[in-house]
């Protein structure tokens, strides 16, 4: 999941995505639309990026390119959001967009006021900075405050907001507080009592059609009561405008009306490797089964590559989402992917568990051993090249405390496993640990990495994961990691 693939990229997106085993791609709509990032241009689906100069021309090679290489391209959209930038807010903001509270001017306005006089209370109307907006026939205002007693007025307005037209209104004009996405404040949302999601679905079909295969409704919470109908209708006026019906829908929320559309929804978006593990099993995991209930599933997340993202990070939450037939997305970028010191570990470990999936891998029994979140799982590749489910467990203490070399303890075949990997980049590893055998392999089965024996025991080379089988019992290897330092 991309929000900037282009065609001058895409090949390395590509080879990175074939790396990892994926079968899909999921184009966020800043991959294709607009040079100004944000929210802030969402709505215009014609206004292409100038790395598309032929415009739709080149978005079709691009996905036919992306599926000559058997991986099947999806679009992620917020069809219910309007930028404020788009011509849908600025010179005039259109009179189709939805508005929160509705009021009746009890004065004249001016050009030139700032307060703004009413015959309704304004009490409940937004009070977060982004989000006090009122919108009178195609006039944007931005103000301070309110006042809840009579005259009820709006104060400290700033007229003509967004660049909008600023004009004089007549007493009696109805106009009301816009609907703005308390996401960023960059986007409000359609009133879909009116034409406009069926204008947008227009615009979004022109790009879907080009050749995607799936899609993601984004946003779908951003709809007026009822929200039983308008999440469910927000989306099925956009699905009845795409020419070939897709393989999978996705979307951020549905309604009773939405399961017909939808193979799964509710998708989380990104934790910080600090929490991650702890995030995946008291959010999606949780909600994975009452999914299951009503025929469809969730997304477990859109999951950043970070600085500091490791492999059993993202191990752990693929091996959950695995136990309930329930997907992940690798959110990322060639520039994050080029600079991540550990990219080959991680995307190794997401074509593991894509290769187990689709062979039947993962049984009934697979499924239920995986459905604990206390205990961690890990993918191997034996020695006779086949798949192997091991229970392992990380070494937390690890050189004092230095997260630089990450270490995990695994028991297969009467030996205890140590595997370990350097987050940083290379170097070496002196292991305080005196033991007669001692087998160093990037692979199970592989040739054995030449190791140092010194006088302070062993001296490692520490880069991309490798495993360290020895004759010694777990409690003499977390002791000795834990004594361990980089050198």
């Amino acid at each position: 999941f991309s929000g900037n693939i282009t065609p001058q990229n895409v090949d390395e997106h590509i080879r990175y995505a074939l790396q990892g085993g994926f079968r899909f791609m999921s184009l966020y709509y800043t991959s294709i639309l607009h040079e100004i990032g944000g929210y802030l241009c969402n709505g215009e689906y014609g206004v292409y990026r100038k790395e598309y100069p032929n415009g739709r021309e080149d978005l079709v090679k691009m996905l036919d390119k992306i599926k000559a290489a058997g991986i099947i391209p999806g679009l992620h959209i917020l069809h219910t959001h309007l930028g404020l930038r788009t011509k849908y807010l600025t010179p005039v903001a259109d009179h189709r967009l939805d508005l929160v509270k509705r009021f009746t001017l009890a004065r004249p306005l001016s050009e030139d006021d700032t307060t703004v006089y009413i015959e309704e209370n304004p009490e409940g109307s937004p009070v977060f900075e982004k989000t006090r907006v009122l919108k009178l026939m195609g006039e944007l205002i931005r103000y301070e405050s309110y006042t809840t007693e009579r005259p009820y007025r709006f104060l400290g307005c700033t007229r003509g907001f967004n660049d909008t037209c600023r004009r004089s209104h007549e007493m009696g004009t109805v106009g009301g507080v816009l609907h703005v996405s308390e996401f960023g404040g960059n986007s409000v949302y359609i009133d879909q009592n009116t034409s406009l999601q069926d204008e947008i679905a227009e615009g979004i079909a022109q790009i879907y059609n080009a050749g995607f295969e799936f899609v993601y409704f984004d946003g779908s919470e951003g709809t007026n009561p009822p929200f039983e109908v308008n999440v469910g209708l927000a989306q099925y006026r956009v699905y009845q405008k795409l020419e070939k019906e897709p393989i999978f829908c996705e979307g951020a929320a549905k309604s009773h009306f939405s399961w017909h559309m939808l193979n799964g929804g509710n998708a989380f978006d990104a934790w910080s490797p600090a929490c991650f593990k702890e995030m995946v099993a008291k959010h999606p995991f949780a909600e994975a089964p009452r999914m299951a209930n009503d025929f469809t599933r969730l997304n477990f997340g859109w999951w950043a590559l970070k600085e500091d993202q490791r492999s059993d990070i993202f191990e752990y939450g693929t091996a959950l989402g695995a136990a309930w037939d329930c997907p992940g997305s690798f959110s990322t970028s060639v520039d994050r992917m080029e600079k991540h010191p550990r990219i080959d570990d991680i995307l190794e470990t997401f074509r593991r568990w894509e290769v187990a999936r689709a062979t039947g891998f993962v049984t009934d029994a697979v499924k239920a051993e995986l459905r604990d979140p206390a205990v961690e799982h890990t993918l191997l590749i034996n020695e006779q090249g086949a798949l192997e489910l091991a229970v392992w467990t990380q070494v937390k203490g690890a050189l004092g405390g230095d997260e630089s070399v990450t270490v995990f303890l695994l028991e297969r075949q009467g030996k205890i496993y140590a595997v370990c990997w350097n987050n940083k980049g290379d170097g070496y590893l002196s292991l305080p640990l005196d033991s007669r055998t001692v087998r160093y392999v990037e692979s199970l089965g592989g040739d054995e990495i030449p190791v140092e024996r010194t006088s302070d025991g062993l001296l490692l080379p520490v880069g991309r994961k490798r495993y360290l089988i020895t004759d010694c019992s777990a409690e003499e290897l977390v002791c000795a990691f834990e004594r361990a330092h980089l050198v």
